[in-house]
């Protein structure tokens, strides 16, 4: 069983959430969100937001807050082989009203169909809000080239 490693981010002034199903190997050793350099998370948000890229974790944080966006992921703990999102069992939440009591949240966005299958599974029986899918930024979505990726992206963002 692997514990979630890495706190939330987002403040008061958080309007958009952002949830992903659960950190990579690599985002775990990072100690932040969307470690892996193949993942187009930080490119898609940036371009969303007309922002630089960003390259460390603070420049990250900061982006994110600056544009009203809370990040985290719906699983809490779970057993997981590497970074496989396929290989998950036994799975715990996160308990996402430490953000929903805190921020004014208006848009819970969720980054790939399995944070949306966790989300609807668990999460929104408690919530009672609907999450909007988005197309995962992760590399093995090839599906989705980095244009089609920002356009929905941007499209449900702004």
């Amino acid at each position: 069983m692997i514990t979630h490693p890495i706190p939330p981010v987002f403040d008061k002034d958080s309007r958009i959430l952002i949830l992903g199903s659960f950190p990579s190997v690599r985002s775990r050793e990072e100690g932040f969100f969307y470690g892996h350099p193949q993942n187009r998370f930080w490119k898609v948000i940036a371009n969303v937001f007309g922002e630089e890229i960003p390259n460390t974790i603070d420049e990250k944080r900061a982006l994110l807050l600056r544009n009203h966006v809370a990040l985290w992921d719906v699983i809490g703990s779970c057993e997981i082989e590497g970074s496989s999102d396929s290989s998950i069992r036994n799975v715990t939440v996160n308990d996402i009203s430490l953000i929903l009591d805190k921020a004014d949240i208006r848009m819970i966005c969720l980054n790939g169909k399995k944070a949306e299958q966790y989300y609807k599974k668990y999460l929104l029986p408690v919530t009672g809000r609907e999450g909007i899918c988005l197309p995962s930024t992760s590399p093995a979505n090839a599906a989705w080239s980095m244009e089609k990726l920002i356009w929905v992206w941007r499209k449900h963002l702004i």
